[in-house]
């Protein structure tokens, strides 16, 4: 009997030595799991919004280029001053005439399928964004490119624009005239190659994370449509081992107050500053400022009433306070606009393109009432006809149409009213001309301010007002075939003020960046075109 007790309690004992000793273990591997999950680079960030598409030459718009300048990679990419480095391609030869450039794509460039890089998918890809029936509209950013216009126009063919794969590594491009600024052009997502041979296999291959290709230092691993992306260090990326992030989640939390609370509760690693939060926080050590061009702003449709008649539009421009928003509406320190071209392009001497144009439209209130009464008299109005101002459904939108509305009814004692709609619907329609007076912003797709201005030309896809003057238009077109600095920055000064007298727009304010970032977030840069950088980024 003691010996079977004995054996029973040796039993006991033993089960409970290898219990610890396995829990003890288990404890450990979960620890070390712990510690391996909590090294992992993991950046979470908001988007607002569903991005517009991941087609390059169609997803042409801030919400879409977040995560498509991480996803793929063009001929050159933005470093950190904002100046173009070699890229997709890695070096590049000028003829003497600066007018082609003939790029040699890396050996071990890869999409994410592995396929290789050629100089192939950027010929179709930028042939495909010159392309009337893709309907980009992004295409006048290919104009610079010898029959890149009339192909787009429908007076050329396909096989008139002059961007040539020599071979497997090798494209040829040839420009309309020297353009300084089209290494920075090239490193737009309007530029980024496209696979051919999936896109031939399956149009919509970049509808869903599945079947999406990229060639940047990302891969896209999920999509949840209107809640939710992720994106993934890209095995296959050339530069891989600059990479330092593992995972990029991106929120789509169009409300600015749930994103401030989402950075608060540790759900984003970044986050905007809401407009009535911007006093208190403007000060903490958590928030930084980035340079931004680029500048918000209204448009009127002048093929509706009463906006057709240039008084109308000059009153309504006038009776805008851009002081009064920027100090009291949107307080994040932002720069009153009283032009269209924002500050931060240098001309040939050094001088801000800004600067030396001045004020080219002005708060007046007494000149505001002058100029609507002598609209009206023209056009024969007893009464103005009602007036809408429709702007996208966000809160800062809405804040802002508010301001305007009262502004007028004070200054003009004009009743505006004011509609709302979801942005992708939105921007179509704006795209159509069926709004009356609606809100808009513009983000440069390169730096200068040729990009600005030839937005107005007749029949850009980013005009949006009807607006058209043949002496505009020559003006751009000579700016854009113009070498000597000097005369070009000149004829861009005068197309500027003939904008401002033909008035199809009230401007309101430059951008700027402003944005809490984590103290253990570093390396995101914020271009002052409008798209970020995470290739550099990293969480310590």
């Amino acid at each position: 009997m003691k010996r079977l007790w004995r054996t029973l309690v040796i039993a006991v004992l033993f089960v409970m030595l290898f219990g610890c000793t396995a829990n003890e273990q288990a404890g450990q591997e979960a620890e070390k799991k712990g510690k391996e999950a909590e090294k992992e680079q993991i950046l979470r960030l908001n988007n607002e919004n569903e991005p517009t598409s991941f087609d390059p030459p169609i997803g042409f718009n801030n919400v879409s280029w977040q995560a498509l300048n991480n996803l793929m990679e063009g001929l050159t990419r933005l470093g950190s001053d904002h100046e173009p480095l070699a890229a997709s391609a890695e070096k590049w030869d000028i003829s003497e005439d600066g007018k082609t450039y003939t790029f040699t794509i890396r050996e071990q460039a890869k999409w994410s399928n592995e396929d290789p890089l050629t100089a192939g998918d950027f010929e179709y890809a930028w042939k495909r964004l010159l392309d009337p029936k893709t309907g980009s509209s992004a295409a006048f950013l290919g104009y610079v490119i010898e029959g890149g216009e009339a192909f787009n126009s429908g007076k050329g063919t396909k096989d008139d624009v002059k961007v040539e794969a020599l071979d497997e590594k090798t494209l040829k491009v040839t420009l309309t005239s020297p353009q300084k600024a089209f290494l920075n052009i090239v490193a737009n997502p309007a530029f980024f190659p496209v696979n051919q041979k999936v896109a031939e296999e399956n149009p919509k291959w970049h509808e869903e994370a599945e079947t999406f290709v990229g060639n940047g230092p990302f891969k896209l691993t999920e999509w949840k449509h209107d809640e939710s992306l992720t994106m993934e260090k890209s095995g296959t990326y050339w530069d891989q081992d600059t990479v330092k992030l593992d995972q990029v989640t991106w929120a789509m939390v169009d409300d600015r107050n749930t994103d401030y609370q989402m950075f608060q509760s540790n759900e984003l690693d970044t986050s905007y500053v809401p407009a009535e939060m911007s006093e208190k926080l403007m000060g903490s050590d958590q928030v930084k400022v980035f340079e931004q061009a680029g500048i918000y702003f209204y448009r009127f449709n002048v093929n509706m009433e009463p906006f057709q008649n240039e008084k109308i539009r000059t009153a309504f421009a006038m009776a805008v306070d851009q002081e009064e928003i920027v100090d009291y509406v949107t307080k994040n320190g932002e720069k009153a606009a009283h032009g269209f071209v924002s500050p931060g392009m240098k001309g040939p001497n050094g001088k801000d393109f800004r600067e030396e144009g001045g004020d080219l439209v002005k708060y007046d209130a007494d000149e505001a009432k002058k100029l609507l009464e002598k609209g009206m008299k023209e056009e024969n109005y007893q009464k103005l006809p009602a007036v809408t101002l429709t702007y996208s459904t966000k809160p800062e939108h809405k804040k802002m149409a508010e301001a305007i509305q009262q502004k007028l009814k004070s200054t003009l004692d004009v009743n505006v009213k004011l509609a709302n709609m979801e942005w992708n619907t939105f921007l179509e329609q704006q795209k159509a001309l069926k709004f009356q007076f609606s809100q808009s912003s513009f983000l440069p797709d390169y730096a200068d301010p040729i990009n600005f201005l030839e937005s107005f030309q007749t029949d850009n896809s980013m005009n949006r007002t009807g607006w058209s003057s043949k002496e505009y238009d020559q003006l751009i077109n000579a700016a854009k075939n113009e070498a000597d600095e000097e005369k070009r920055h000149e004829l861009m000064h005068q197309a500027e003020k003939l904008l401002f007298a033909g008035m199809p727009i009230i401007p309101v304010h430059f951008y700027n960046q402003v944005h809490l970032e984590k103290e253990n977030v570093k390396g995101i840069i914020r271009h002052p075109v409008g798209y970020i950088e995470l290739k550099w980024a990293e969480k310590q």
